[in-house]
């Protein structure tokens, strides 16, 4: 077993450019239906980005781990009251009809709100899957939330020493918001499942209501 500050590192690029997407992303909603201002985005892309810098430039310290691991969830829960409350702006205007919001700002809204929620379930997946990035490759014991087909699939037919990385847990996040339930990757916990409805059910809601409505009015 490897000690903690001897640990094989899993690249961080993706999880920055995810962060940053959700944040752009955000950033660029019609000011009728953001939350908070463009510049407190930007803010907190860089309170987030920084540890996620700091672990892969001091080779994954262990203090600064935990403090990237800190980070994500606080930011999951950020990012998801503001696209909740964002979510919730698109409703009042879509029934309100208000002439603020037309019916391609609300297509383009409901596109940004469903992308969020990829990006942000897929971190907080990466995030929990047993015990964190570095957990999965060192210490390959913990009890996982979630089973991938590599992980019961022929020897021949998978990488020596194959792990989950943060784009199985972006293509999981992005199956459930499409197809709003498992498809090749077995949830094994109660949370995993629980969290898999709640993007599922958010998912729904943007795509069966809002979006729906958009289309509806661009076609009227």
């Amino acid at each position: 077993m490897k000690t903690g500050s001897q640990v094989t590192l899993e690249p961080r690029w993706p999880v920055a450019l995810a962060v940053l997407a959700t944040l752009a992303i955000v950033a660029e909603l019609p000011e009728r239906i953001r939350l908070l201002p463009a510049w407190a985005s930007y803010l907190a892309a860089l309170v987030v980005l920084f540890p996620i810098v700091a672990v892969a430039l001091t080779a994954g310290k262990r203090p600064w781990r935990q403090i990237e691991r800190i980070a994500v969830f606080l930011f999951f829960i950020i990012a998801a009251v503001m696209m909740l409350a964002n979510l919730t702006n698109l409703v009042f205007a879509m029934i309100r009809r208000s002439s603020e919001v037309g019916g391609l700002q609300l297509l383009s809204s409901s596109i940004g709100v469903w992308v969020t929620n990829v990006l942000m379930f897929a971190l907080l997946y990466w995030q929990i899957d047993r015990s964190g990035p570095e957990a999965r490759v060192n210490f390959g014991s913990t009890q996982p939330d979630w089973l991938f087909p590599q992980e019961s699939a022929p020897d021949k037919g998978v990488p020596a020493g194959w792990h989950p990385t943060f784009i199985d847990y972006l293509f999981l996040a992005y199956s459930t918001a499409t197809a709003f339930s498992t498809t090749d990757t077995v949830p094994l916990t109660a949370r995993a499942k629980l969290l898999m409805m709640l993007e599922s059910s958010l998912s729904l809601m943007t795509i069966a209501i809002v979006a729906s409505r958009a289309i509806n009015i661009l076609g009227s």
